[in-house]
C-alpha cells in the first residue's frame, strides 16, 4: 500500500510538472524512481533499467490525450510526422536493446549528463533559432532514428530533442510541440516494447513485472499524472515560469548529480 501510494503521488507530481512546463514526464519520472527502486533494496543491475522502461510505459499513456488535444488545435505537421515515425520508431526500439546491454553504472551516467544537458539548456534559455529547412525524406529518417535512439535510452518522450531540432528546420513552436507530442506514441510504443522484450527474465527482477516495466509502478503514476496536468497548467497561469523553471532545472542538476557521482 506505501508503495502504491509513493507512485500516486510521482504520478501527481509528473502530472503536474507536465501541466507547468508542458515537458513530458519522463525527466521527472525516471530519476525519481531510481531513487525509490533503490530504498526499496532492488538490484542495482535492474533498477535504472526498471526505472526507465516503467517511464516509456507510462507515456504511452499520457501521450494519446496529448495528441488529441494537439490535433484539435491545428499543431500537428502531419506529412512530418509520416516521414519521421519510421525512424523514431526502429530508432526507439533499438535504443532499448542498446539500454539492456549497457550496464546499470554506465547507464546512469548516460542519464545524468542528459540531465545536467537538459537543466543547463533551461537555466540559460537556450533556445534554436531557425537556421534552415527540414531535410529531405532520408534526413528526416536518419534524424527520427537518432532521437528515438537517445530518448528511449533515458526514458523519455522525446520532445526535449526533436522540439529543438523543429524549431531550427524554421518550424513554428506551437506547430514543432504539436508535432513532437504527436511522435512520442510510437516512440514510447516501440521504446517501452524493448524495454519489455530486452528486459524478459533478466535476474533481480521482482514480481509484477513485464520485462524491465514494473507495474505497481505504472499503475500508480498513470493513474495519478492524467488528473494532475490540469492542476500544473492551472498554476502555470498564477506562478513564474522563470523562477518554476529555474527550480525544476536545479532538480535536474542535483539528480544528475547523484547518478553521475553516487551510483
Amino acid at each position: 500500500m506505501m508503495d502504491l501510494l509513493i507512485y500516486l503521488a510521482l504520478g501527481a507530481l509528473a502530472g503536474t510538472l507536465s501541466g507547468l512546463f508542458g515537458i513530458g514526464g519522463g525527466l521527472v519520472i525516471v530519476p525519481v524512481l531510481i531513487t525509490t527502486f533503490s530504498i526499496m533494496g532492488l538490484s542495482s543491475d535492474v533498477y535504472i533499467h526498471m526505472a526507465i522502461g516503467t517511464s516509456l510505459a507510462t507515456i504511452v499513456v499520457t501521450a494519446a490525450s496529448a495528441i488529441h488535444n494537439h490535433h484539435k488545435r491545428g499543431n500537428v505537421d502531419w506529412p512530418v510526422v509520416k516521414r519521421f515515425a519510421p525512424g523514431v520508431i526502429v530508432g526507439a526500439y533499438l535504443g532499448g536493446m542498446l539500454a539492456d546491454r549497457i550496464p546499470a553504472q554506465s547507464l546512469g551516467i548516460v542519464l545524468g549528463v542528459f540531465m545536467w544537458v537538459i537543466a543547463l539548456q533551461m537555466l540559460l534559455s537556450l533556445k534554436p533559432d531557425a537556421g534552415r529547412q527540414l531535410p529531405s525524406p532520408a534526413g528526416l529518417l536518419v534524424s527520427g532514428g537518432v532521437i528515438g535512439t537517445l530518448s528511449a535510452m533515458v526514458g523519455i518522450g522525446g520532445a526535449s530533442l526533436s522540439v529543438p531540432f523543429l524549431r531550427y528546420c524554421s518550424m513554428a513552436m506551437q506547430r514543432a510541440v504539436g508535432t513532437s507530442a504527436t511522435l512520442t506514441l510510437p516512440l514510447a510504443l516501440a521504446g517501452g516494447s524493448s524495454f519489455i522484450v530486452n528486459g524478459w527474465g533478466s535476474s533481480g527482477l521482482p514480481e509484477w513485472t513485464l520485462g524491465y516495466v514494473y507495474l505497481p509502478a505504472f499503475v500508480g503514476i498513470v493513474i495519478a499524472s492524467s488528473q494532475f496536468v490540469r492542476v500544473g497548467a492551472a498554476l502555470g497561469a498564477r506562478l513564474s515560469q522563470l523562477w518554476l523553471q529555474r527550480a525544476f532545472a536545479l532538480f535536474l542538476l542535483f539528480m544528475g548529480w547523484q547518478l553521475l557521482f553516487n551510483n
